[in-house]
């Protein structure tokens, strides 16, 4: 046996920031989300894209919790990488921080071909939060950058077509509760790699799917793909077909421009640069989609670019393939089915013509090798993986557990069970949803009907009444989430985890006041019961008090709202989200001046959300002065 590639395991050391704690708060609501269209605007697009665009959206981000513990101080840290390299090519694999290749370097001309971002600096991109820029990322899930953004892949080595070894990654995608794979290996002598990608519904009803390959390159590169027409979405939240702008980047807000790639071409993009060399991503018909995403020209696309990364190191566009023509769309996995397609990346030198680039294309990786490619992997996805190279979670074992599925290739064994699982799996083996042992706040729930149908017929705990709340409310039955809840609060030793969700639940409900006097009593309750500062105990604080000072605040109830700042932790207080939150309470108790002092200062809201518009609406309160560009992430005019 030949081996024609290799792997091995590396080091790569970079300034990053911590990713800190989850957030212990429940989300029982979605987060703002900037790819959402207007429902009226779905009668002009194609049926298909219609159908898809209205298909299966989230009704939350349970199960998976909110990651926003991280913060902007960046420190050397050493990330574990799994490199893969032949002759030509070599790529740089982040296994647990969602499998990202985070370099693609072609080694006979030393160039880089990808945007390799200098830092690791989580930002609020992610469905569920922290994601971070550059290299080639796999979005499953939903709409958005995946949940799976920061967090570890399984991985290991498994043979390849050809006789050598692929790196498998794979992990259970828990908001539409699916496992995927991604299988990546370099052909002996190959300038393209080769990524074989799976998702599997083992359900017995249809299951909505989702991917987006998203590539970052250096910002200003030629995008070419082979479509006269494109859907545009951007500031204005509307989609709409316009033919192929001369130049994208020239946009002064960030944009989407997916390609509308006619069904019997080809399905490849490229970003080349001034002198006609860059990448370029192709891939079997599945994956149909291609887009182009650019942060803009204008201010607050600037500040997104250096927010992401250091200041002067150079921005980055994206261009992407994904499942169906748009990522507002989502499409129909059948029951007990499966979808699979080959996408290559690889090295690039064309004119700057469509035309041109695709025939340079076509001489250097024809379309049938790709297809043939394809052809070849399948039987070796079922490959059982051989030595582990990093872990993931153990969801996927929990599952497997619990429905005795069979999955060839990604085994989720039950030597991965750990810590998060363990309640779960005592009440699939006894019934009985367990006490904790000591007071502290209460982990995640499982919310897909099985497990809620467990907690309907477990004994009745106010622990296990609050989870069953969360799993009724993410099924859209918030009357009897309510009742559960409500039971639980009864004889709840610890009242304000059921306090917060009925705080919630007031609010959705449009009973503003009722919301902040819960909030207020949860924040209370949570104080009084605190065992120390530790890292749980002090996200939870942080989580609740953020949650109450809004409520509080909306209400009018400002002097309530400074009871529960002051009984924050100073360090918390110091955080640029709250102190951004400190200068909405200065200006309600009419302290203009010492809010607007609180922008002097200067401050970072780590967790701003894309699109987020709250900085410059508070500041807008404060005077006429023109927002400061720190503070100036505005992604559409007049805002």
């Amino acid at each position: 046996m030949v081996i024609v590639t290799t792997i091995r395991r590396d080091v790569l050391t970079l300034p990053a920031a911590p990713l800190g704690p989850d957030n212990p708060l429940p989300p029982l609501r979605l987060p703002y989300e900037v790819h959402r269209t207007d429902v009226r605007d779905r009668s002009d697009l194609p049926r298909d894209m219609a159908r898809q665009a209205g298909y299966g959206p989230l009704r939350s981000l349970l199960p998976v919790p909110v990651r926003d513990g991280y913060g902007r101080a960046r420190e050397p840290r050493e990330f574990e990488t799994i490199v893969i390299e032949n002759d030509r090519l070599r790529a740089t694999v982040l296994p647990a921080l969602g499998g990202r290749i985070t370099s693609l370097l072609h080694k006979p001309t030393g160039r880089e071909l990808l945007y390799r971002n200098p830092v690791f600096q989580p930002a609020n991109f992610a469905l569920n939060g922290a994601w971070y820029s550059g290299g080639i990322e796999w979005n499953i899930g939903a709409t958005g950058h995946t949940a799976l953004a920061c967090a570890p892949l399984h991985a290991a080595r498994v043979a390849a077509p050809d006789g050598g070894e692929m790196l498998r990654l794979w992990e259970w995608e828990r908001l539409r509760d699916l496992p995927f794979q991604v299988d990546l290996w370099l052909p002996r002598d190959s300038d393209f790699l080769y990524a074989g990608v799976r998702i599997r519904n083992p359900h017995e009803r249809p299951v909505p799917g989702y991917w987006w390959s998203n590539t970052a390159v250096p910002e200003g590169r030629r995008v070419l793909a082979p479509a006269e027409e494109v859907w545009h979405f951007g500031h204005e939240r509307r989609l709409r077909r316009v033919p192929v702008p001369p130049d994208p980047h020239s946009s002064p807000y960030a944009a989407d421009w997916f390609y509308d790639l006619p069904d019997t071409r080809r399905r490849w993009i490229a970003a080349l640069d001034a002198d006609g060399h860059g990448l370029v991503q192709t891939s079997t018909d599945a994956l149909r989609g291609r887009k182009l995403f650019v942060w803009g020209t204008g201010r607050g696309g600037r500040r997104w670019q250096e927010w992401l990364t250091e200041p002067g190191t150079g921005g980055y566009c994206e261009i992407q393939a994904g499942l169906a023509r748009t990522q507002l769309e989502h499409v129909r996995l059948d029951p007990e089915s499966e979808v699979s397609w080959l996408e290559a990346y690889g090295p690039l030198s064309a004119p700057p013509a469509v035309s041109e680039a695709e025939a340079r294309l076509e001489a250097v990786l024809p379309r049938a090798a790709v297809d043939e490619a394809h052809a070849a992997w399948k039987p070796y996805a079922d490959a059982e993986p051989g030595e582990i190279l990093a872990p993931g979670s153990g969801w996927g074992a929990l599952e497997v557990l619990r429905a005795g599925w069979k999955l060839p290739g990604t085994p989720f064994e039950e030597s991965t069970l750990g810590e998060p699982q363990a309640p779960w799996l005592e009440l699939l083996r006894t019934g009985s949803f367990p006490e904790p042992r000591r007071v502290r706040p209460p982990g995640g729930t499982l919310v897909a009907p099985h497990w809620r149908d467990m907690l309907e017929t477990a004994p009745a705990t106010p622990l296990t009444e609050y989870h069953l709340g969360v799993a009724q409310w993410h099924a859209g039955d918030r009357a009897q989430a309510v009742r559960s809840w409500e039971r639980g609060l009864e004889l709840a030793p610890s009242r304000w985890p059921l306090l917060r969700c009925l705080a919630v639940a007031d609010q959705e409900s449009g009973h503003r006041e009722r919301a902040a006097e819960r909030y207020a009593d949860a924040f209370d309750d949570l104080c009084q019961e605190r065992r120390d500062d530790g890292e749980s105990w002090t996200a939870a604080t942080a989580a609740l008090g953020r949650e109450a000072l809004e409520a509080l605040l909306a209400a009018g109830r400002t002097a309530e709202a400074r009871a529960v700042w002051e009984r924050l932790h100073a360090p918390t207080r110091a955080r640029g989200r709250f102190r951004l939150i400190e200068a909405r309470l200065l200006l309600a108790e009419g302290r203009t001046e010492a809010a607007r002092a609180v922008f002097d200062e200067g401050f970072e809201v780590a967790d701003l959300r894309e699109g987020a518009e709250a900085i410059g609406a508070l500041w807008n309160r404060l005077g006429d002065e023109p927002l400061p560009p720190a503070y100036d992430f505005r992604m559409r005019p007049d805002t």
